[in-house]
């Protein structure tokens, strides 16, 4: 091997790399087995063997795709790891396990592949799960952000509980766990030369523990959506019309910094809309709302728990926000995706 050649490998990806020979061991040896290493993944077999003793199983999987790889309050690497263990905890699963696919565009600098899988690692203690397996693939420049990650993950489904959409009824509360609308402003402000003098940052975290606040300790939890793609919006759209009720939310009770207002007002965009990426909407039992706030309280990421709404038996379904003037206007899913690549 040249000189040159050995300085290139060493500093970006090259196609040789997903060639499947020494290049390609070399860059799992050296750059993602220091960092993902555990008893599982260390054979590198075709796939990992793990106890279960469970009866249910959950298993889901995802694709990321943002632009830029790196952005204010993460990555597209811490991304990936709680986009997927979040979709496990709101269906009432305790995360297990990831695999994790790599396809990196060449040309990619090992610099970034390293400090995305360093990423990775962090978000994978904090959730506590392991990466048990995965894959390597590298394919053409094509003017790509240069990395696009694909995690299935598995869990272990809580015996007590009984999350059910068919479960919503009127004199339920509406609840989501904090400040809204972060993670798409976030990346915004780093997306075609806009930028926000702020501390706007993505609010990408694992779920599983703040939702263990409500799980362990009987609250009734009727639903719960991760508000990604589409945002709070979305995911009213959703409950309205799958449980047949309307829903009332008080615009005033929505947590939303004053950064992020004036951001979503300069960009024209609604709030409700932009896509959270550590945020969860909770439907509780009526009863129940007020001490599920709190145990959410105690919890790091639900300092700024709120109560935001109700649901109702109002005819015909819909979703009606009092807004902070008093008025009342309908929210609707967005059309199409407002912000491209946010997730």
């Amino acid at each position: 091997m040249s000189v040159v050649t050995e300085t290139i490998e060493r500093n970006q990806v090259l196609m040789a790399h997903g060639g499947g020979g020494e290049m390609t061991g070399r860059l799992v040896a050296e750059h993602l087995l220091p960092r993902l290493k555990n008893e599982y993944l260390a054979p590198l077999t075709d796939g990992a063997v793990l106890d279960w003793t469970a009866p249910n199983v959950v298993f889901t999987t995802d694709s990321y795709v943002v632009t830029p790889l790196v952005f204010p309050g993460g990555d597209i690497g811490r991304l990936a790891v709680c986009g997927t263990v979040n979709d496990l905890a709101v269906m009432g699963a305790v995360p297990v396990a990831l695999s994790l696919g790599l396809i990196m565009e060449e040309g990619l600098p090992i610099d970034t592949l390293d400090r995305i899988t360093q990423s990775i690692a962090a978000a994978a203690r904090e959730a506590g799960v392991n990466v048990v397996t995965g894959d390597t693939k590298v394919i053409e420049r094509r003017g790509g952000p240069g990395l696009f990650i694909n995690t299935a993950g598995i869990g272990r489904l809580r015996g007590d509980v009984r999350l059910d959409i068919a479960r919503v009824e009127p004199g339920d509360a509406i609840i989501v766990n904090g400040r809204i609308a972060e993670h798409g402003l976030a990346i915004m402000s780093v997306r075609a030369g806009l930028e926000f003098n702020s501390d706007l940052r993505s609010d990408a975290a694992p779920l599983g523990g703040l939702l263990a606040e409500l799980f362990d300790e009987g609250v009734e939890v009727k639903f719960l959506r991760d508000a990604t793609r589409g945002g709070l919006a979305g995911v009213f759209a959703d409950l309205s019309e799958r449980s047949e009720c309307t829903l009332e939310i008080d615009e005033r009770s929505v947590p939303i910094s004053r950064t992020a207002r004036h951001a979503a007002e300069m960009l024209g965009l609604d709030p409700l809309t932009v896509a959270n990426e550590g945020k969860v909407v909770c439907v509780v039992a009526g009863r129940d709302a007020q001490y599920a706030v709190h145990r959410l309280r105690r919890h790091p990421l639900g300092r700024a728990a709120s109560i935001i709404g109700r649901v109702t038996d109002a005819q015909p379904p819909l979703v009606e926000l009092i807004t902070a003037a008093g008025g009342r206007r309908i929210v609707q899913r967005p059309y199409g995706e407002e912000l491209p690549r946010i997730c």
